[in-house]
C-alpha cells in the first residue's frame, strides 16, 4: 500500500512540475477578483454581485459575496478582466483581495482558460 501512495505522489508531483515548467512567459492581466457564481451568472443575472447583496443572503459587501460562494458554495476564485473570466490558483493568497481590483503576473493556460499566480497586487 505504501508503494502505491509513493508512485502516485511521484506521479503527481511530476504532472505538477510539468505543467508549470513551460516555457510560457509570465503575463500581466488586470481585472477585479471575483467567483464563478458570480462572474458566470450561476446565480447573478448581471454578472456581478448585485443580486446576491439586494437579497443580503451572500453578505453586505462584494467582498463578502465573494469570498461566501467560494467558501461555502463551491466556487473559484476568478480574474474578470473585460469580458473574459480566468480561473486562478493561489486561492490563499488572491481571497485577500476578494472583489478588488488587480494587477496579476502569471502564466495563462489559454485551453482551461486559467492564470497560474505569480504576484498580485491592488491597482
Amino acid at each position: 500500500m505504501k508503494k502505491i501512495f509513493s508512485y502516485g505522489a511521484a506521479a503527481l508531483f511530476a504532472l505538477v512540475i510539468m505543467t508549470y515548467a513551460s516555457d510560457e512567459p509570465v503575463k500581466t492581466f488586470e481585472g477585479e477578483i471575483s467567483d464563478t457564481q458570480c462572474a458566470m451568472n450561476v446565480h447573478s443575472l448581471t454578472r456581478s454581485h448585485r443580486e446576491m447583496l439586494k437579497s443580503k443572503s451572500h453578505g453586505n459587501t462584494p467582498a463578502d459575496c465573494t469570498i461566501y460562494c467560494v467558501d461555502y458554495l463551491g466556487g473559484r476564485y476568478v480574474l474578470v478582466s473585460g469580458k473574459k473570466v480566468y480561473y486562478l490558483d493561489d486561492a490563499d493568497e488572491i481571497k485577500k483581495f476578494a472583489a478588488q481590483k488587480v494587477r496579476i503576473s502569471g502564466v495563462l493556460d489559454e485551453r482551461a482558460e486559467s492564470i497560474h499566480v505569480v504576484s498580485v497586487s491592488r491597482l
